[in-house]
């Protein structure tokens, strides 16, 4: 089949705009499993951010936790980029009418004070490159219809992004056992997801590791004061409007978030 990459870029654009998802791109756009295909109609999309004046603030990382993977038959990581308005501050009421079909899920952010440029890093490597690490919040969401994605149409769609939002009280690698974190993530004082650094690949170092090869590879890399979301720590939960949601994590504290009642 024919690859549009213009196509399935304005097909996305469209569905952000008019506030309603679109089919899935695989099959008819993007062939199925061409994953660079993907990523060169989230470039456009990257591209034209910039352009418009935004900045990008960091990557997230998708896809790690196998709870998620399972969910929607991808047994691989993939990456997108956040930009500065993607930022919601800690306990921040989040308007529905920002979302099309969101998802919340609890993760560890690193926040890099130096640069990583080499394809092939060590643990020592990342170990010396992060600043401190962060409770998150990221809110998930798809502009594909149902959320019936394949690796290509997460890709496309910039990884499945939505916003994101940090804790406040950072803390030293040396200070915590990332693949040792318990995570909760409570609605109404209930649990509704739980996991731990574990899930995250084995370990969420390794996800970060994962990230800044594949980036220094695409000639982009990852760079000081960039803001690394590294994967779920356990299940992505469906929001419900006008809830709150709060992660806890051992050795990093709490982030919350909450959402309007109505979308307008």
């Amino acid at each position: 089949m024919t690859v549009d990459i213009e196509a399935a870029n304005r097909e996305l654009a469209v569905a952000r705009q008019e506030e309603k998802p679109c089919p899935p791109l695989r099959g008819r756009l993007l062939p199925e499993g061409d994953i660079a295909a993907a990523y060169q109609v989230q470039q456009v999309y990257t591209r034209q951010r910039l352009g418009k004046g935004h900045r990008r603030v960091g990557a997230k990382i998708g896809l790690t936790s196998r709870a998620v993977q399972e969910n929607f038959g991808v047994f691989q990581p993939d990456f997108g980029v956040l930009f500065d308005d993607m930022a919601v501050g800690d306990g921040v009421e989040v308007p529905m009418s920002r979302l099309l079909q969101p998802r919340v899920e609890a993760e560890i952010a690193f926040v890099l004070g130096a640069d990583l440029p080499d394809e092939r890093v060590t643990t020592v490597d990342l170990i010396r490159a992060v600043d401190h690490v962060l409770p998150a919040i990221e809110i998930v969401d798809s502009r594909i219809a149902g959320w019936d994605i394949s690796i290509v149409d997460t890709v496309a769609d910039n990884a499945s992004s939505g916003l994101f939002v940090l804790g406040t009280a950072p803390r030293r690698l040396a200070d915590v056992d990332l693949r040792l974190c318990g995570m909760v993530l409570e609605h109404a004082g209930e649990p509704v997801s739980v996991g731990a650094g574990a899930a995250c690949l084995g370990n969420p170092l390794h996800a970060l590791e994962w990230l800044a090869g594949t980036m220094a590879r695409a000639g982009d890399p990852l760079k000081a004061g960039d803001v690394v979301l590294s994967g779920a720590l356990g299940p992505m939960v469906p929001v419900t409007p006008g809830a709150a949601y709060e992660a806890r994590i051992s050795g990093l504290g709490s982030v919350r978030t909450c959402f309007s009642k109505e979308a307008s």
